[in-house]
């Protein structure tokens, strides 16, 4: 039988504070999501994770079924201990490869043929295959496999796109047989209002466990994206949890959390982390900049993560300009800190119906150091 559930404890205007159970855990949200795509979040152990509090991590079906193969990663226990993580795991359909790996890969109604990146092998993922992958890995939360259309695809492409998601969903739901991992839709359309509402009408006929709004940060405008986020959400159950896929900028989430969704994951901060941008109160820092030399402050003096109570930007900056492996070690760290902070703090204010405030002052002071 699941353990997976939603408690819906607290609103404040659309904005919600929730908590998500799983066999592996209870999650609060709203919450962020660090991304270990290759069963690993780059240069972090899962001790690290701990440390800032790590709630759920991501992998991804199309990059672990290639490497090192989802039936090894089974044959090993499954994927909470082939990478030694005791907390929740989702793990995404491949859909999102529908859209990133387009030059390489061929798509039907039957599913997706790609060619790998790896070795130029062939890969099919069907609906059908790509619940087997996430079965295997034995993930917490599986995503339905959808179609991923660009930012930039006509209104055809477009509804094409939502169809075969829809078509997609109801044959994951079909074939879908652990009971101890929940199954999420995702909801397609671009920034056509009507198609999200028409692709989450149809999707929550299906009575999945959550929702997820996929197709956002593929190209739109960040305009027409919120201005389709708030519609969008507004047609998801109230009591499923609401998740948007990929979407990872701080003013991105908090303006997400407005409108209702719950859950969020991006490769930005351990990405920025690596490229020495670290991710403060006050804005991003560039450490490798020379005014960070002498500079014996930390990144953040209210941070309490190892990098900010251990080292100086002075000290970063030399990792950095010494190509040291720690650098991007350490803000990597802090940045996935920053993150899990901030939702911690957005938690907080939603439960005390300061939510409106609190946003509005992160917004102000990231936009007064722009």
């Amino acid at each position: 039988m699941s353990e997976f559930r939603f408690e819906l404890l607290a609103t404040d205007g659309a904005a919600r504070r929730g908590r998500l159970h799983t066999s592996h855990g209870s999650i609060d949200t709203p919450i962020f999501m660090p991304v270990g795509t290759q069963a690993t979040v780059k240069g972090l152990t899962p001790e690290m994770l701990h440390s800032v509090d790590a709630r759920i991590i991501l992998g991804n079906t199309y990059h672990l079924a290639l490497r090192p193969g989802d039936q090894l990663i089974a044959e090993q226990g499954g994927l909470h201990r082939f990478m030694a993580w005791d907390r929740a795991i989702l793990t995404d359909s491949g859909g999102f490869q529908v859209y990133s790996l387009a030059q390489s890969r061929k798509i039907t109604d039957h599913g997706a043929i790609f060619r790998s990146h790896i070795d130029g092998s062939l890969l099919e993922l069907t609906p059908e295959k790509a619940l087997q992958i996430q079965e295997n890995l034995g993930s917490d939360i599986a995503m339905c496999l959808d179609e991923c259309p660009p930012g930039d695809a006509s209104f055809e492409q477009l509804q094409q796109a939502v169809e075969r998601t829809i078509l997609w969903a109801k044959r994951c739901r079909d074939c879908h047989r652990r009971t101890d991992q929940a199954l999420f839709g995702i909801v397609q359309g671009g920034t056509s209002i009507p198609l999200r509402e028409y692709c989450a009408k149809s999707l929550t006929a299906l009575d999945f466990p959550g929702y997820a709004l996929g197709g956002f940060s593929v190209g739109e405008s960040p305009e027409s994206m919120q201005a389709t986020l708030g519609p969008s959400a507004a047609c998801l159950p109230s009591n499923k949890p609401r998740y948007l896929m990929g979407v990872g900028r701080p003013r991105d989430i908090l303006n997400a959390i407005a409108v209702g969704l719950d859950m969020f994951d991006c490769v930005m901060p351990t990405r920025n982390g690596r490229n020495a941008l670290a991710f403060t109160d006050d804005g991003v820092l560039r450490i490798r900049n020379a005014c960070h030399k002498r500079d014996s402050a930390p990144l953040m003096s209210n941070c309490f993560c190892y990098t900010c109570r251990h080292f100086s930007r002075a000290y970063l900056h030399h990792l950095f300009l010494a190509e040291e492996m720690l650098g991007p070690m350490l803000l990597s760290l802090h940045n996935l800190a920053f993150y899990l902070q901030l939702v911690a703090q957005t938690r907080q204010a939603i439960e005390e119906r300061r939510f409106t405030t609190f946003y509005s002052s992160c917004l102000a002071r990231w936009d007064s150091s722009a």
